[in-house]
């Protein structure tokens, strides 16, 4: 999310001079991201990043811009919208966006289950009419109404040119998922003959010109009721079949507001919208073994995972599925060693070690990544947040400093940063994951054989990544490592610019070289040589072969806190089980919540007790986003702002007590009430639960993937070069037939290409298994759910 421009007046006692805005991320109606405030602006600059995997099916992606209220409701200025269908198109690259109007009758998601059918009927008189039988079934994915599952009603009309006929469903309480059931009939025509006087006469020919109405509502009670969509079916549908039972989403009501988006303003946006279609687990056998043999082939480069990263050298994502693949197969470490031998072997300079953007500076990078998420919380997140809170100026460079400012103060507030940071990333081995030690520990090992007269080329082979590409991004984008919820603003990210800068030259320079030296960055002078010894003590410990053990010591760090609603446990004997809010709390150590931030903790949970977290059914208390922590007492029952949150939630709780003693084999996806569990009716409170939990993973490495998924996006990956395979194919045919002078030409340079004959081999197994794979897609493509199903609703017209 980049910037805005020209934001147009919005209505209230904001001026547009005043203007202080931010901007929301929702799927569909639900919210899950949205920026901080930016002030005083109709052109700000957010700036934010926001990944997230999508843990729900969404019918639009939107991004609304807010006014900034205190003493009333936060106003709308313009959203964009756009269909899930559509967000392909935009993937990638950046777009402006007119803002359109926020309209509430246009804010609408879910979809209804409808089945009609078309009766003769005899009247009385013995004349033949035709009643029409419209039965609402059901709804799926209403929106949230303030948070909470809203009470849906639904009114059925029969509408046309001279008429209109409603009836009414009951109101259904507190669900998102309605199930109604109800059948209402309509009159449709009358014979020519009928005598009756009524208020609507119907020719034959009119049911051309009659549609049946559907409205979903909110049950406000005293207030007015909210609309929450509608869809329009025409009566003429029935002429051919006598009976339709489909599917429709939800539409907007056609009657909205058509204010003109021109003067609201617009957004930049930038995309990334990746969709896969996973097939069974057995299908990906073939890929996934020849994937899992890379580490084996010689040479490395003839190898299906090296083969991936050079076809894909322009996408940085490309090496992450094979990482993350490699990575739970336990794979990894032999990879990145043989891939490191190879670039090394290609390295001429000491001084230029790991310093490009290589498939082995790639694959290393996000393995830390992903392996070293909690070390990086451990490490950095309290100093991070410290400097953030405290907000002391740092600015050293004499052309940026404000009036008013001190140099001196400023390099004083600069340097005990620094000598923070620092000290918590030298004091921090004890916390480097085994498995990142194991790839310092290879680095160090072939930097040291291929260049065995520098005896500094071992610590920097080492620093390189580690104070570089690790501590000094983290650092410098704190938000991009979950160290915190937003980005910093202009003056503390300047900030950490600076100590970034400052950590990358020590590192650096640390393990170059051993004598005193005086370290110059941006005009802040640091006599450093205690910090160069502390850098090499560092590297030593966490490159070594000798196992280390945590002391235990460590200080709790807050993994993620946020508000949540919890449902009472029930330690009182009297009171209602009623749901609060509460602020919940999860750091290494325990799981905690408060009835504000920062206030005394009103329930403690060791970690170490913690026997499951797992998803909680809506049916249980009739509320989206639940997850349940179930430990030594009752279960903690909870629920999260948004799907995004929950998921995040369970991510967090998931690896710090995945690996605890007495975790549970099975759970309960519902809750135990009116003596017996909701979800298995079994009447016993102590009863097995009926569901299997998540599956644990490797202790060493508390990693969810799913490798299935994962496979999928490197076939995705593999197709969509297709072209460079066939190209590096016809390389290898042409250089292991043809033994003259290596000819030049553009396409073969491209390529890693050592033994031609080995790397023809892995080529042609990768084609075989691609063709198999895209004609299993193929299969499933062809049974496409059926026009008007649930997976595939019929997209009704509106008024």
């Amino acid at each position: 999310m980049c910037e805005a421009k020209n934001l147009g007046p919005v209505s209230g006692p904001n001026r547009q001079r005043d203007l202080c805005t931010f901007c929301t991320i929702s799927l569909d109606q639900e919210e899950v991201f949205r920026t901080k405030v930016f002030d005083k602006s109709v052109s700000p600059f957010y700036g934010e990043d926001f990944y997230f995997e999508i843990p729900r099916p969404f019918q639009c992606l939107s991004f609304y811009v807010y006014a900034k209220s205190v003493f009333q409701r936060d106003l709308p200025v313009g959203k964009v919208s756009i269909r899930k269908d559509d967000l392909c198109k935009y993937s990638g690259k950046e777009h402006w966006f007119s803002l359109h109007p926020v309209d509430p009758n246009s804010e609408v998601q879910g979809k209804v289950h409808l089945e009609m059918r078309l009766n003769e009927v005899i009247t009385e008189n013995g004349s033949v009419g035709q009643h029409l039988l419209v039965r609402i079934i059901e709804c799926q994915g209403l929106p949230l109404i303030s948070g909470q599952n809203c009470d849906p009603y639904a009114t059925v009309s029969l509408v046309g040119p001279a008429r209109s006929d409603q009836k009414k469903t009951k109101v259904k309480k507190k669900t998102s998922n309605p199930q109604f059931e109800e059948t209402f009939f309509f009159e449709v025509t009358r014979s020519s003959s009928y005598s009756k006087k009524s208020h609507f006469q119907v020719e034959e020919e009119d049911i051309e010109k009659l549609e049946i109405k559907v409205d979903l509502w909110n049950n406000e009670n005293l207030a007015q009721d909210v609309f929450l969509g509608e869809t329009r079916v025409p009566v003429k549908i029935l002429q051919n079949d006598r009976i339709h039972k489909a599917w429709y989403l939800l539409q907007p009501k056609g009657n909205g507001s058509k204010s003109k988006s021109d003067d609201l303003g617009s957004l930049r946006l930038k995309l990334t919208y990746i969709e896969d279609t996973v097939l069974p687990s057995a299908y990906y056998t073939p890929l996934c073994n020849l994937l899992l043999k890379s580490p084996d082939v010689k040479p490395i480069s003839a190898s299906a995972a090296h083969i991936l990263g050079d076809i894909c050298r322009e996408r940085y994502e490309a090496v992450l599925p094979t990482v993350r693949l490699l990575l739970h197969h336990n794979r990894c470490v032999p990879f990145v060693s043989a891939v490191a031998a190879l670039e090394l072997d290609n390295t001429q300079e000491a001084n230029t070690i790991f310093r490009g953007n290589s498939l082995a500076t790639r694959c290393i990078d996000d393995m830390m990544k992903i392996v070293g998420k909690n070390y990086l919380a451990v490490t950095l997140k309290p100093v991070i947040d410290e400097i953030c809170e405290s907000n002391k100026t740092c600015e050293i460079d004499p052309v940026k400093l404000k009036e008013g400012d001190n140099v001196e103060v400023n390099k004083e507030n600069l340097q005990g940063y620094v000598q923070k940071v620092f000290s918590s990333i030298t004091q921090s081995s004890s916390s480097c994951p085994p498995l990142m030690c194991d790839v310092f520990r290879s680095l160090r090992h072939l930097a040291c054989k291929r260049f065995p007269a520098d005896p500094h080329v071992q610590y920097s082979a080492v620093s390189s990544f580690v104070f570089l590409r690790f501590f000094a991004v983290a650092v410098l984008t704190p938000h991009s490592f979950q160290l915190r919820s937003h980005h910093p603003d202009p003056e503390i990210s300047r900030t950490l610019t600076l100590i970034s800068k400052t950590i990358q030259t020590l590192g650096s320079w640390g393990s170059l070289s051993k004598k005193l030296v005086r370290l110059t960055c941006e005009c802040l002078f640091i006599f450093a040589e205690i910090i160069v010894n502390s850098v090499f003590q560092f590297l030593d410990e966490i490159s070594s072969n000798v196992s280390k053990e945590s002391s235990g010591l460590e200080d709790a760090v807050v993994l993620k806190e946020g508000e949540v609603q919890k449902r009472a446990q029930g330690r009182k004997r009297l009171g209602k089980k009623n749901f609060k809010k509460r602020w919940l709390r999860v750091t290494n150590r325990e799981l905690s919540y408060h009835k504000h931030k920062g206030k005394e903790a009103l329930c403690i949970i060791n970690v170490k007790n913690i026997q499951a977290v797992e998803k909680l059914d809506e049916s249980a208390f009739n509320r989206k986003n639940m997850f349940q922590v179930v430990h030594s007492e009752k279960p903690l029952y909870v629920q999260a702002g948004n799907c995004v949150e929950a998921s995040e939630w369970l991510e967090v709780l998931g690896p710090v007590s995945r690996c605890n003693e007495g975790r549970l084999s099975t759970f309960h996806p519902s809750n135990y009430s009116s003596g017996a569990w909701q979800c298995c009716k079994s009447q016993s409170s102590n009863a097995p639960g009926c569901k299997p939990c998540t599956t644990t993973v490797l202790a060493n490495l508390q990693l969810d993937i799913d490798c299935d998924r994962e496979t999928e996006r490197i076939f995705s990956l593999l197709s969509s070069n297709d072209t460079k395979l066939q190209n590096m194919e016809d390389a290898c045919a042409s250089m292991a037939v043809y033994q003259g002078p290596q000819r030049e030409q553009e396409d073969y340079s491209k390529f890693t290409i050592q033994e031609p004959k080995e790397t023809f081999q892995t080529l042609k197994q990768l084609r075989n298994i691609m063709e198999e794979l895209q004609r299993q897609h193929n299969i499933r493509r062809d049974t496409t759910a059926q026009y008007g199903s649930l997976d595939n609703p019929i997209v009704g017209k509106t008024s």
